[in-house]
């Protein structure tokens, strides 16, 4: 009499691990704007795309819903969820400050070879930003920042700020674009160079002033005032480029 075999530990691992691969594959698809604010999911072609049944992508997409990063409509299906002016404006206000923590964190913990990883980053983005090539844009800003946040060391700071850049970036996606790419990749150039002064302060107010200067440009490419400044930390200029 034959006895029933039991799944092995491999094939228990690839079909638990299947719906975070797939999750965090159409969370790239959102992040980069391959899958648009506002559109809808249709589960049936990101089944073809991935060569994979429908559980798994009902599975990362209900995910992706706690996440805040898809929405659910009844009788019409799931959404890429759209960011109101108001809520981004306010992630923004968030946001400035946690980046100017993590830029304290950052310089007094960085290496020489995580300043050099930083420049290099910096060089792609401004050669995404000369061939307008947004969706690489993105990606490497988001991998920017991604970095300092390892860098910083703080699990509650990483949980907290991921959450909020990731809703804030379905927003972004609209006010990046033309000189406003360029001016991001100088700014991403002058919190490199501040933190390789290895001073806390200055590496903490040129990502505040970073976040500030993102926040004008959103107010600035949808008609609305000028957000009030937060702070009136001079802004760091660099003596050498990086």
């Amino acid at each position: 009499m034959d006895t029933p075999q039991t799944p092995s530990a491999l094939a228990f691992l690839q079909s638990s691990s299947l719906p975070m691969l797939v999750q965090e594959e159409i969370e790239r698809l959102i992040m980069t704007g391959t899958l648009p604010v506002g559109s809808r999911i249709n589960e049936s072609e990101l089944s073809q795309r991935f060569n994979t049944s429908r559980g798994p992508i009902r599975e990362a997409l209900r995910a992706l819903e706690e996440a805040g990063l898809v929405r659910t409509e009844k009788n019409r299906g799931m959404f890429v969820r759209e960011i109101s002016f108001e809520e981004a404006d306010e992630i923004y206000e968030l946001r400035e400050a946690m980046e100017e923590i993590i830029g304290r964190r950052v310089a007094l913990a960085i290496s020489d070879n995580g300043i050099e990883r930083l420049k290099a980053m910096v060089d792609a983005m401004h050669a995404a930003a000369q061939a307008q090539e947004l969706e690489q844009y993105a990606q490497l800003n988001l991998q920017f920042h991604d970095i300092l946040l390892d860098t910083a060391g703080s699990a509650k700071l990483t949980e907290t700020y991921q959450r909020l850049i990731k809703e804030l970036s379905l927003f972004r996606m609209r006010t990046l674009g033309g000189g406003s790419l360029r001016l991001s990749a100088d700014e991403h150039g002058e919190i490199v160079a501040a933190i390789a002064s290895r001073d806390p302060q200055l590496a903490g107010q040129a990502l505040r002033r970073h976040v500030a200067d993102s926040r004008a440009r959103m107010h600035k490419a949808l008609g609305r005032d000028t957000p009030q400044a937060a702070s009136s930390s001079p802004v760091f200029s660099p003596t050498k480029e990086v």
